[in-house]
């Protein structure tokens, strides 16, 4: 899972500034005096940078106000209402409908007459998943004489089962032991074999602690984000090791189940009933992929992905139903003539995230030296104004995910680990963003980005060398927790996500000349844009010289890179034009 950063770096910075760090704001994984903070002026400043030319909008307009026209935001919001009812794991009953489902929604939208939407194929993985899942997950305490007191169940709390907790076989009762923090010092003097073992750890450590070393039945984890709503009854879910043979199982509890549980603890020893209804289905994991194919370069893709697994409305129901509605627009938009057919084919997968791309790329080693450009899609529905997150576009790799800028945060997820020799200038990310700016004007849409984190399927397709980034929404107070519901999805931000995408795709699919040399232009002043900022504002940061080369070479390179983004032969003069466009930035 992606980390958290320190906020020293950040204290160091500002200090550096002359800034103080008085009167915070909790901005992403920063906080910054709200009146000082250059995230917003930037922000600005590189999206005048990069607008599109007047010329290549004329051209684009047309494809975002179809996808804008024909994106059904109620059937968004139904997919996600209809996925959020199941616990969603790779070959489980959830995950395998939420597929079913998006299937049935794409084969529905052909035309009687119309062109043909392209293909759909479910593919199906060579092993089984474990594709484990629940009916019932239910911890109570005993009370003598009276009937149990329910404190955690599927019911009330939907994800507080661990994943791969095994079935007691009816139900259970052990004693219930704290043990506080729950490191090793904390079980000290404490019997917790046969026992269920409350603490504070998080549950993978928890669990090694009570379970595998020390014999505990199951455990019952409180540990909780930072940046989670302060609420008395979220929790955020988790897992144990599959082990068939110890038949363990683990909880998460919210603080207002914990405290219910230690309040008892006050008045003597406490035993808990237990009972888990679990199944592992072993079913192949499947990907369903549909493909609008292209018109004169087919075995050239842009490939767009959304996960399938988890348990959340925006997380990641809402990056489903988005790629769901995105797809259909588009290719009925094609399908009718409203759309140019682009050259290159676009794929749309919706998978196991990390391993389905992992196994789509091993499957077909065919079609990867034709993948040119990728985009992964999670959490794209959230409604800010209640998860408190952002939209954001994280960024194929370049010199911010190596050298961290206060204008330029990472999420609160953190940083990862990019080396600056590897840096390879690409034009995915300022022309993507452009194209996501364009949709905000006509829905004052906030449009945010991020350097190069990792953790999903973009992560996979980019270490393939494909040019790859993420769209999603962070920090969110509800990531991971039983409070990710779709009252907290919101239509309109997948419809803005969608037709940025849609457009995004359609352009990279599409390009002709002169619309290859406008995005190069684009691109060449982004990056002119981003230098200057390093001039003006970087000279008292760490590492600023090289911060600096770093952004001049990686700009330019990124204008070159439009070479691959052509769709058509060239003229004799493209290649000097986009030399001379990249030498200018460079300089």
């Amino acid at each position: 899972m992606k980390r958290t950063v320190l906020l020293s770096w950040r204290a160091a910075v500002l200090t550096c500034l002359g800034l103080a760090m008085s009167e915070p704001v909790f901005h992403a994984s920063r906080t910054v005096p709200a009146a000082q903070d250059p995230e917003p002026r930037v922000r600005a400043e590189l999206a005048a940078a990069r607008q599109m030319p007047s010329a290549l909008t004329a051209k684009v307009q047309p494809v975002l106000d179809q996808a804008w026209t024909g994106f059904d935001a109620a059937a968004a919001m139904a997919q996600v209402e209809f996925a959020s009812k199941y616990w969603r794991l790779a070959g489980n009953e959830g995950y395998d409908a939420t597929l079913n489902r998006v299937h049935q929604r794409l084969q529905e939208a052909r035309i009687p007459g119309a062109s043909a939407l392209g293909t759909i194929v479910v593919e199906t993985a060579a092993t089984p998943s474990p594709g484990w899942d629940h009916s019932v997950g239910t911890l109570a305490l005993i009370r003598p004489n009276q009937p149990d007191l329910e404190v955690l169940s599927k019911e009330k709390h939907h994800v507080a089962l661990a994943i791969n907790s095994a079935s007691t076989n009816g139900k259970i009762d052990a004693p219930l032991v704290d043990v506080g923090r729950g490191q090793a010092a904390d079980f000290e003097g404490k019997d917790v074999k046969g026992a269920v073992v409350l603490g504070d750890a998080d549950l993978g450590g928890l669990f090694r602690q009570a379970v595998t070393q020390r014999g505990a039945l199951g455990v019952v984890s409180t540990s909780i984000a930072k940046y989670i709503a302060d609420d008395p009854d979220v929790l955020q879910w988790g897992s144990i090791p599959s082990d068939p043979n110890r038949k363990a199982f683990g909880f998460k509890a919210s603080r207002r189940a914990a405290e219910t549980l230690r309040e008892a603890l006050k008045s003597g020893p406490q035993r808990v009933r237990v009972e888990v209804v679990s199944t592992f289905a072993n079913k192949p994991e499947r990907t369903l992929m549909y493909e609008i194919t292209g018109r004169t370069l087919p075995a050239e893709r842009i490939v767009l992905a959304a996960h399938l697994q988890e348990p959340g409305a925006n997380d990641n129901a809402s990056g489903v139903a988005t790629l769901m509605e995105l797809a259909r627009s588009l290719a009925m938009g094609v399908a009718a003539g409203r759309i140019r057919p682009p050259a290159r084919t676009i794929t749309f997968l919706w998978l196991n995230e990390i391993t389905g791309s992992r196994a789509w790329i091993a499957r077909h080693p065919d079609l990867m030296p034709g993948v040119r450009y990728m985009f992964s899609m999670d959490m794209t529905g959230e409604d800010v104004a209640k998860t408190g997150g952002s939209f954001l576009v994280e960024r194929w790799p370049d010199p911010g995910a190596v050298w961290p800028r206060p204008w330029d945060p990472h999420s609160e997820w953190g940083a990862g680990n990019v080396r600056a020799n590897t840096l390879k200038g690409d034009l995915i990310n300022d022309l993507h963003l452009a194209v996501c700016e364009l949709v905000a004007k006509k829905s004052a849409w906030v449009v945010k980005t991020n350097p190069y984190e990792g953790g999903s399927d973009h992560t996979v397709f980019g270490s393939a060398g494909v040019p790859s980034l993420l769209n999603w929404h962070f920090t969110d107070r509800y990531y991971h927790s039983n409070l990710d519901t779709p009252d907290k999805t919101s239509a309109a931000e997948m419809r803005n996500v969608g037709v940025a995408m849609a457009t995004s795709a359609w352009l990279l699919a599409s390009a002709d000349e002169a619309m290859a040399l406008d995005v190069a232009a684009l691109v060449a002043s982004a990056g002119k844009a981003r230098i200057a900022i390093e001039l003006r504002d970087g000279s008292m940061l760490p590492s600023h010289a090289e911060a600096l080369a770093a952004w001049r070479a990686w700009s330019a390179e990124a204008v070159k890179s439009v070479a691959r983004l052509i769709t058509v032969a060239p003229s004799a003069t493209f290649a000097a034009r986009l030399t001379t466009l990249a030498d200018q930035v460079g300089k």
